[in-house]
């Protein structure tokens, strides 16, 4: 058995690696072409940030255990996926204030592919009826450090696996632990988190998280499409109301314009897996989520249509719940509740579509949980979904 770990972070045993550079030889096996590197960056808003980078001989990705475990940016030769946020980082914890007054602190660290939102609440920020913050926009969890991390190599299956955990808890608080897999293999386009999330407290706790999902240009850009498997969907808002005839496309570059944000419900097939699709104007170059509608069962389209200096991107983003104030959620019954000890796990597969035989691929297992039902697109924000004021 050709397997082996190594414990990069675990502050319980004190143990803290600084660099570390992992290679087929180390590990031995069949499985060759691969590489894992942990290192610290410095300079700027990512000072004392550590990252992993795996490639797996075809697909490369950065983690980052200093923002709780969030995707930086991913590769599939020349095909790129991330977005240009005006923020450059990634950003370390110290330098975001999620509990700045105006509730948007969060988006001064907001530049991932993936992010998690949560987990005590994931959604718009949230006030006092003094003015004082409650909730800020989409949670904590993206700005914790992991406190245990490890990688672990089979160098006969080709698994490639980095595992952290981090925990959201304070005293007289939430006390919610997030463990973290993410997993890919050598060879193939994309990897899988699987993260499970355990209420440590004698009391019960409550969650929600979304994974917020990012891409810009070159893949998210004038002319690509998004395609959906759909029940049904709504316009979050006036402002997609007035977009809802194009709310599958994008267009061009728009300074000024605000964001227009769609929540659906999405089909699943017969096992409750869904899967979702993001493709450029040319249609040769695209991404796929893949998951289960059960453990997901709110999905959130988001568009900011800004100028390319001032992030153009999208988000694809599976969720417990949609990302509106967490009292009228809790109203809604869309926020969970956790028993002492008890766990939840989400699983979430991201694979890149490098030509346009994967793009059709793709949109025929799309076609295929959609089936011959016909989706109901509704005019108007759905009252059951959307808060307006």
């Amino acid at each position: 058995m050709a397997q082996r770990t190594w414990i990069l972070t675990d502050v319980e045993q004190d143990i803290f690696l600084d660099q570390v550079t992992i290679s087929p030889e180390q590990v031995g096996g069949p499985a060759t072409g691969y590489g894992i590197h942990k290192r610290m960056l410095h300079g700027g808003l990512r000072e004392g940030v550590d990252v992993i980078e795996v490639q797996n001989g075809r697909f490369r990705f950065v983690v980052v255990p200093t923002r709780g475990m969030n995707l930086w940016r991913a590769t599939l030769g020349d095909l790129r996926l991330g977005w240009c946020s005006p923020v450059k980082g990634p950003v370390h914890p110290g330098f975001v204030n999620c509990a700045e007054p105006s509730g948007i602190g969060w988006l001064n660290g907001f530049d991932e592919l993936l992010c998690r939102c949560g987990l005590e609440s994931n959604g718009a920020p949230e006030f006092h009826a003094n003015g004082t913050l409650r909730y800020g926009l989409h949670g904590k969890i993206s700005n914790i450090p992991a406190h245990r991390v490890e990688v672990a190599v089979d160098g006969d299956s080709g698994e490639i696996r980095v595992t952290g955990v981090v925990d959201e808890s304070r005293l007289f608080g939430p006390k919610l632990r997030m463990t973290s897999v993410i997993t890919t293999k050598v060879g193939q386009p994309g990897l899988t988190i699987r993260d499970t999330i355990t209420n440590f407290s004698a009391e019960p706790g409550e969650l929600q998280i979304l994974y917020h999902t990012n891409f810009g240009p070159p893949l998210a850009g004038p002319g690509a499409k998004v395609v959906l498997p759909l029940g049904r969907l709504a316009p979050r808002d006036a402002v997609a109301v007035g977009n809802l005839s194009a709310w599958d496309s994008y267009g061009p570059y728009s300074p000024g314009v605000p964001e227009a944000v769609f929540f659906a419900d999405l089909a699943a097939d017969a096992n409750g897996r869904t899967r979702t699709l993001l493709c450029n104007a040319a249609g040769d170059r695209g991404v796929s989520l893949i998951f289960d509608k059960r453990q997901f069962p709110c999905f959130t389209l988001w568009k900011n249509r800004q100028g390319a200096a001032d992030g153009y991107v999208t988000g694809l983003e599976p969720a417990t719940n949609f990302p509106n104030r967490r009292s009228f959620e809790q109203q809604k019954g869309r926020v969970a509740t956790l028993a002492p000890g008890e766990s939840r796990t989400f699983e979430l597969t991201l694979e890149a579509h490098p030509d346009e035989a994967g793009i059709r691929a793709a949109q025929q297992a799309i076609a295929a949980i959609q089936g011959g039902s016909q989706p109901e697109i509704l005019a108007q924000p759905a009252p059951q979904w959307s808060k307006i004021d």
